[in-house]
């Protein structure tokens, strides 16, 4: 797999909830495949991190091992970010804080926040139009924290994650979830009340979509309606599940590579 130019990049792979590193496993050699250099990074209580979900209660400190990494980078160097779903919010947080360190912000199936509201705005459009009470299946729920400062957690179920983020994705890979699974959170309670992002850093960052057009956790409806409230370079669409990463792993590089190659 090549570009049409010889410019190496340094793609740093964020996942979403109650996943972790690992499910980049066959995106990281293809990028670097290419020539470029891959990180993919735990969040706090995902992959392999050993923290649990019960503990990190706000979406800040669930994020501190990508603005950790992101105040380490050297002053000259800029990185490509690549969030998937929630990880849309992870990179929006390293861009408001670190906009100067990010060439371009690349949204994967992904929540895309504006400025106009508060960061747990399109989680909460989300929650209208996403999964109902039946629907989540075999998916548990727990609530921790204090009535002040409550904090939801989700445990997401093999029935549920097969009829609806897998869909797409081979029965091994199902699998290799369920093996790997950890309980998440989306976050909504400590978010809602993080100040919101501003034009003039994360809004100066280059962005970038790329819609699952047969997403059936986030419709594909949803990130165009998203998309619409920002803006954006440029819209890619490829023929995947809510899990391109496992689905059309081929596809979902040749489309970070070009776009990386257009607007980084």
């Amino acid at each position: 797999m090549g570009e049409v130019n010889n410019q190496k990049r340094h793609f740093v792979l964020i996942h979403g909830s109650v996943a972790g590193a690992w499910i980049w496993y066959k995106v990281k050699p293809r990028l670097e495949e290419a020539g470029h250099r891959v990180t993919a990074l735990d969040m706090a209580a995902s992959g392999v991190n050993t923290q649990k979900i019960e503990e990190v209660r706000t979406f800040d400190l669930y994020n501190e091992p990508l603005m950790e990494f992101m105040a380490k980078l050297p002053e000259n160097e800029k990185v490509v970010l690549v969030g998937h779903s929630l990880g849309g919010l992870n990179l929006a947080f390293a861009m408001e804080k670190f906009p100067e360190k990010v060439s371009l912000a690349v949204f994967l199936t992904a929540i895309l926040p504006d400025t106009v509201h508060q960061p747990s705005y399109m989680l909460e459009k989300f929650a209208e139009i996403g999964p109902k009470d039946e629907e989540w299946q075999d998916t548990m729920f727990s609530f921790h924290g204090t009535p002040e400062e409550p904090h939801t957690c989700v445990h997401m179920g093999c029935e549920f994650m097969k009829c609806k983020p897998f869909h797409l994705s081979s029965a091994e890979d199902l699998a290799l979830q369920m093996l790997l699974n950890r309980p998440g959170s989306l976050f909504v309670e400590s978010l809602s009340k993080a100040k919101q992002f501003t034009d003039e850093r994360y809004g100066s960052v280059p962005r970038v979509y790329i819609v699952c057009t047969e997403d059936l956790m986030m419709p594909a409806s949803f990130q165009r309606w998203m998309i619409e409230q920002n803006g954006v370079k440029e819209v890619m669409e490829i023929p995947a599940d809510h899990m391109p990463v496992f689905s059309t792993p081929a596809e979902l590089c040749h489309s970070i590579l070009e776009l990386a190659r257009k607007h980084a």
